[in-house]
Formats: structure tokens, C-alpha cells, sequence
């Protein structure tokens, strides 16, 4: 059995309209260095996690339980700030420049390719959700432990997260919204 070349019908299109085409289908590839750059930030998340991590598990054995507490909500922000930038770099590079082949390796994630432009976006703003709602939970920490926290600090963390939230229920409206129209 010989693997022969899908047949394609000859285009009516002028040539010049192919090359436009061709050339524009290509360029998609432009945003390749994004996804490496976007890795080269993940690797830099990690040295911060690892500081971070070395940092807080030093004074491990004078912590208070709110002091444990509070590292461990800041190790899980810097993770779902990696988890996000895992989602982007698959996600992206998958619906934007090309299908990344994984071969057999069982190990691929079951989300990745599937995950298209509207999901990337309800991912996006639950991760951002998640990760203002750590920063707030850390305030009202700090100011349950007695320590000075301005009102003023506190006030636009709430702003803030409160924003991201209807920012979050405004797009799964307008996307389930878009799912009820009919496709043009």
C-alpha cells in the first residue's frame, strides 16, 4: 500500500489571492516565540517557587499555624500561575500554530487539544479568579493575626476581585449567549 497525496482540485482563485493566502496561513508561525517566551517565564515561576519555598520552609519550626497557612496559600498561587501558563502555552500553541505531537506518551494531558479559544478564556479568568481571591484570603489573614493592614489596600483587593469575578460571570453569560445563536 502506497501513502499517496490527497487529491485537490485545481483553484479558480488568481495566483497572486493563493500566495496571499499561503503566506497569511503561515504567519501563524510568528507566534511561536511567544509560546517560548511564555516557557521561558514558566522556568523563571519555578526559581521563584523554589526560593519562595526554601525561604518559608527555614523558619518552618517557629511558624504559627497562620504563618503556615499563609505559605502555603502563597506556593499555591505561584502553582496556579504555572498551571495558567501551562494552559495558555498547549492551548495557544494548539489552536493558533500548530498540533503538538506527543507520539503514545500517556502523559499528555487529557484537556490538551481539546481546549479551544472560549474555554482558554473561562480557564483564564478562573485562574485569575483564584489567584486575587489567594491575595484577598492573605489580607484577611494578616489582619486576623492583628497585623496593620490599610483600609485602603484591603478595599481595592476587594474592588479588584469582585471586578475579576463579574468579569468572569460576564463572559460564561456571553459565551453560553453565543451558544444560543445560530451559526453563521
Amino acid at each position: 500500500m502506497t501513502n499517496r497525496p490527497a487529491q485537490t482540485r485545481p483553484s479558480s482563485k488568481p495566483a497572486v489571492e493563493l500566495w496571499l493566502e499561503a503566506a497569511l496561513f503561515k504567519a501563524r508561525w510568528l507566534m511561536a516565540p511567544f509560546y517560548i517566551g511564555l516557557v521561558v517565564a514558566l522556568a523563571a515561576l519555578v526559581v521563584v517557587f523554589v526560593n519562595e519555598a526554601v525561604h518559608e520552609l527555614a523558619r518552618l519550626l517557629t511558624m504559627s499555624p497562620e504563618d503556615a497557612i499563609l505559605m502555603v496559600l502563597s506556593l499555591i498561587d505561584l502553582s496556579l500561575a504555572g498551571n495558567l501558563l501551562l494552559i495558555v502555552i498547549f492551548s495557544g500553541y494548539e489552536n493558533f500554530v500548530s498540533k503538538i505531537d506527543t507520539g503514545t506518551d500517556e502523559d499528555r494531558p487529557g484537556w490538551m487539544g481539546t481546549v479551544d479559544f472560549s474555554g482558554l478564556k473561562m480557564k483564564l479568568i478562573a485562574s485569575i479568579v483564584a489567584i486575587s481571591a489567594i491575595a484577598l484570603l492573605k489580607a484577611f489573614m494578616r489582619l486576623a493575626e492583628g497585623d496593620q493592614v490599610d483600609d485602603r489596600h484591603l478595599a481595592w483587593l476587594v474592588v479588584i476581585h469582585l471586578t475579576f469575578v463579574a468579569s468572569g460571570v460576564m463572559l460564561a453569560l456571553m459565551d453560553w449567549l453565543a451558544s444560543k445563536t445560530d451559526k453563521h
